[in-house]
C-alpha cells in the first residue's frame, strides 16, 4: 500500500486525525503508545496485520478509548492481546 494515496491511506490518516483531535489526552492517560496505534511491520508494512496499530489496522474513525481498547463504530482493538508480535515501527517511519 502506498501511504502517500488511495481510499485506506486517505482512511488512515482520517482516523488518526479523528483520534488525535479527540482522544490523544486520554489514551496517554491510559499508556497507549505510539506503536500500539500507529505501529507497522518493520519491513512489510500493513501486510503484517499482526504487528499493526488500532488505528492503522481498522481504519475507521475512533469512537472512543478504554484502558485497553479503541473502540470504532463497527469493532474495536484491544492492546495486550497474547501473541502480538513486537518489533513494529510508526508508520511515517516505514519505508515503502
Amino acid at each position: 500500500m502506498s501511504r502517500s494515496s488511495g481510499p485506506k491511506w486517505q482512511a488512515v490518516h482520517a482516523a488518526a486525525g479523528e483520534f488525535l483531535d479527540h482522544y490523544a489526552t486520554e489514551a496517554a492517560g491510559y499508556g497507549w503508545t505510539t506503536l500500539q496505534l500507529f505501529g507497522v511491520h518493520p519491513f512489510l508494512g500493513v501486510v503484517r496485520s499482526d504487528y499493526c496499530g488500532a488505528l492503522v489496522l481498522s481504519g475507521e474513525k475512533p469512537s472512543g478509548v478504554e484502558p485497553d481498547r479503541i473502540l470504532f463504530q463497527r469493532t474495536h482493538y484491544r492492546r495486550g492481546v497474547p501473541g502480538v508480535p513486537t518489533g513494529s515501527v510508526p508508520l511515517w517511519s516505514f519505508k515503502d
